[in-house]
């Protein structure tokens, strides 16, 4: 099968299109034939081996993963022997690794079935950044009706997410971001958008009930500034940044998970998403409700795969990006 191969660390023209083995199926797992995966920031840092102190997991000189991608939607081309929810010829999203491939093998515990309304390029929109913005407002934020929520790093892919979320939730939304991007966010629900080369947010009166921060561009205490008196400030890392550092956004986490403790009443709390199939499902549920649609900026086909996250990286991206096989 053809696949986005990379053998060292480095920029995208170290991503190979190629000819590889295809993966065996296990017991518990399904194999999918991808009809579009998404790009994410998180590939960016794999091919990068950015920040450097994440090589200690992802393989010091080389990666560990050579096949990049997560987010994949398709159709099941097989099943293990311990497989009974799905079959083959279902449509489903999910998460895994080695997405960009015209084959990958997941976990049965991390697939779902596609939301019949959306394209497969809408759907390998969703897992990642979906299940990263559900998880940060529902399960840390717990974001309720009538809460003032500021999703910073509005216009980026787990962001895009965020806004309609948040407001699917019933809270109040703030969505910080560029001014170019301004009214995307408007369209996807935000009540406020704060333009961040014009206004700090960090320095303005308004308080909210709870701040995502998906860019990690800003201290803890300018975040903690914002928030309300029983505030909850939720962490997420950051998106693609220079390259180069040793710690990156994980700096910024390691820092906000060792002050949580002398929060006081505000939480400080910081974000691990893990994928779930139980969550692939509630964001197909609210696709299919109406509450919740994935923004496609732009797709490749997977050939050029290497220059979608080279766009991601250069142009910074709005939305998600896809790559279609």
């Amino acid at each position: 099968m053809k696949a986005i191969v990379q053998d060292r660390y480095g920029s995208p023209d170290v991503l190979e299109f190629r000819d590889v083995g295809e993966p065996a199926v296990g017991d518990d797992e399904v194999l999918v034939r991808v009809h579009a995966a998404a790009v994410n920031a998180r590939d960016w840092h794999l091919m990068r081996g950015d920040p450097y102190a994440a090589r200690l997991v992802l393989g010091l000189t080389r990666p560990k993963q050579r096949i990049r991608g997560t987010d994949f939607a398709g159709r099941v081309a097989a099943v293990g022997r311990g497989v009974t929810r799905l079959s083959p010829g279902d449509e489903v999203f999910g998460e895994a690794e080695g997405a960009f491939a015209e084959y990958v093998c997941a976990s049965q515990d991390v697939v779902a079935a596609k939301p019949s309304g959306l394209s497969f390029e809408q759907a390998a929109a969703l897992p990642l950044a979906g299940n990263t913005a559900l998880m940060g407002l529902r399960d840390l934020g717990r974001v309720r009706a009538g809460q003032r929520v500021l999703v910073n790093g509005a216009s980026g892919g787990v962001g895009t997410f965020a806004v309609q979320l948040a407001k699917a939730f019933g809270a109040e939304v703030t969505g910080v971001c560029s001014a170019r991007n301004a009214d995307l966010v408007r369209a996807l629900g935000a009540d406020r958008v704060v333009d961040y080369a014009r206004e700090d947010f960090t320095r303005g009166a308004a308080r909210y009930d709870v701040v995502f921060d998906l860019v990690g561009n800003r201290s803890l205490a300018e975040l903690r500034r914002t928030l309300a008196p029983a505030g909850t400030l939720v962490l997420s890392g950051g998106g693609v940044s220079e390259g180069g550092s040793l710690f990156g956004p994980m700096g910024l986490i390691v820092k906000g998970r060792a002050l949580s403790r002398f929060a006081g009443r505000r939480r400080l709390l910081v974000l691990t998403a893990e994928p779930k199939r139980e969550n692939l499902e509630a964001l197909a549920e609210l696709v299919e409700r109406g509450a919740l649609s994935p923004v496609v900026d732009r797709a490749y086909p997977l050939a050029e795969a290497a220059e979608a996250i080279r766009y991601l990286e250069v142009e910074h991206a709005r939305a998600k990006v896809v790559v279609t096989v």
